[in-house]
């Protein structure tokens, strides 16, 4: 990378951890740390929603998948703005007016005020696990982008490095400053891709005749996909919008019930058309530049084997002229730490508030408080970067951390809004029983009915156990939204 370039990277970065400090210095209790006081406007909530479903991790992912498949990977993110909007109708009215009125922090607080306190601390375990895959699989995508951009950093060095600023800042900021960095940064990233990224790369592997000379007829098709993916994504992202913890502490942070779902319908939109296609074009322009041997001076000759995460960042570095290429790599891993931070700040808050119940001790000073919660996400945040040095692919570590917490927490939360037959016996069953059918299935390896994810058997057990046991062990009485 030119000095240049370098330069632009370094002081985007170290704007970007002076916002984390100076919100550092503004943010009195966890309150301020967790939900930003409640008070955010939708334009920025919704940027902030998107940039952290999307980031750099789907960023990174789905320029892969338009590598490997085409304009069919947009589908995907098609998954997200039905979940984004169905969240926005059905979710969101319930619980504002839930939030505002108990003063809840952390998703799990929901089940406890439904379903009792033992249920509680078994989603926090769940919502936190999953968090804390999610955060590796986003430094992952730092360290690929960094390796590609940096070609003599090797991956556990790059990976080091993305964790550090991404744990720094987000111990220092809390979620008022990630929601107004993300705003700014996914603007950046946007107008990059759409000024700068997709029009230089179109040009630079020689146009639409190029393009059509060299990758098959179906990367240009809406339909190269198969079934089986199409309902794999939807089972494993819909439900996330439900049960993310990230998403509820957005909804918290919002001022009204309105200024939340305007959010959520900003979100839905970004997320497809918008940066769906954005990533699968990238992605397919750099299966050309493959093709045509324009890696081949980075060792990644055509016909060669290719990581196909990996061609979107050579892409970039390919073709950015000097000073373009430090902003928009800069943009990317901005993107990437908008994601990284909201998850270590979901697991932290996960453990603070749902397993360690700090936030309930009410002799503890509120700076004492804070600062309990910022060692907690420094804990994670250490956590996260050993579990990313022993995953590769970024899109299968982020499924399988959707996979998990979907599977234990999708059916008990839709029963805790939508049916009074409800009970806490049958949400604990339903978790544990819906979680550990997805992770069984995950660590045996079989080939399952159709090539169905293992997460739609799993979703499938929470709902039959949760449905049975509401009937065999019901609650003397359930709170009501």
């Amino acid at each position: 990378m030119h000095w240049i370039d370098l330069s632009v990277f370094i002081i985007y970065m170290l704007v970007v951890l002076g916002v984390g400090y100076y919100f550092l210095l503004k943010n009195k209790n966890e309150e301020d740390y967790y939900v930003g006081g409640r008070n955010m406007g939708s334009f920025h909530v919704g940027l902030s929603v998107v940039a952290t479903d999307v980031g750099g991790g789907f960023s990174i992912g789905l320029g892969g998948l338009g590598f490997i498949m085409g304009l069919s990977g947009s589908w995907m993110l098609f998954t997200g703005l039905i979940g984004a909007w169905m969240t926005a109708v059905l979710l969101i009215p319930k619980v504002s007016r839930l939030a505002k009125k108990q003063k809840f922090l952390t998703f799990p607080q929901i089940f406890k005020h439904f379903y009792g306190p033992g249920v509680a601390l078994l989603a926090g375990i769940i919502s936190a696990i999953g968090y804390i895959g999610f955060t590796s699989s986003q430094l992952l995508a730092g360290a690929k982008l960094a390796t590609a951009s940096f070609v003599e950093l090797d991956i556990n060095t790059a990976l080091i490095i993305m964790g550090v600023i991404a744990v720094i800042y987000t111990v220092m900021g809390g979620i008022k400053a990630v929601i107004y960095t993300d705003t700014f940064q996914w603007i950046i990233l946007l107008c990059g891709l759409i000024l700068i990224g997709i029009p230089v790369s179109y040009f630079a592997v020689g146009g639409s005749e190029v393009i059509f000379d060299t990758i098959k007829k179906d990367f240009l098709r809406l339909d190269n996909v198969a079934w089986q993916t199409i309902v794999n994504w939807t089972v494993t992202i819909i439900p996330i919008w439900f049960v993310g913890m990230t998403l509820y502490q957005r909804i918290y942070a919002t001022r009204n019930e309105k200024e939340a779902r305007k959010a959520w319908f900003i979100a839905g939109f970004f997320e497809w058309p918008v940066m769906a296609f954005m990533g699968v074009i990238l992605g397919l322009i750099a299966r050309v530049a493959f093709e045509i041997d324009m890696f081949n001076y980075l060792g990644y000759a055509a016909g060669t084997d290719i990581d196909p995460e990996m061609g979107l960042p050579l892409l970039l570095r390919t073709v950015l002229p000097i000073g373009l290429m430090g902003l928009m790599m800069a943009a990317y891993f901005s993107a990437i730490m908008s994601t990284a931070d909201s998850c270590l700040m979901a697991a932290s808050g996960n453990v603070i508030t749902d397993i360690l119940k700090i936030n309930t001790k009410k002799k503890i000073k509120h700076k004492k408080q804070l600062r309990i919660s910022q060692i907690i996400t420094l804990i994670i945040g250490i956590l996260a970067i050993i579990l990313a040095s022993t995953m590769e692919n970024v899109l299968e570590l982020m499924l399988y951390s959707y996979a998990f917490m979907v599977s234990g927490l999708f059916i008990p939360v839709l029963g805790a809004f939508f049916w009074k037959k409800s009970s806490a016996t049958a949400a604990f069953s339903a978790m544990l029983a819906g979680g550990l059918t997805t992770l069984f299935l995950n660590i045996i390896d079989i080939n399952l009915p159709f090539n169905l994810d293992p997460n739609i058997f799993g979703i499938s057990t929470s709902f039959v156990v949760f449905v049975s046991f509401s009937y065999l062990f019901p609650s003397q009485k359930m709170h009501q939204a």
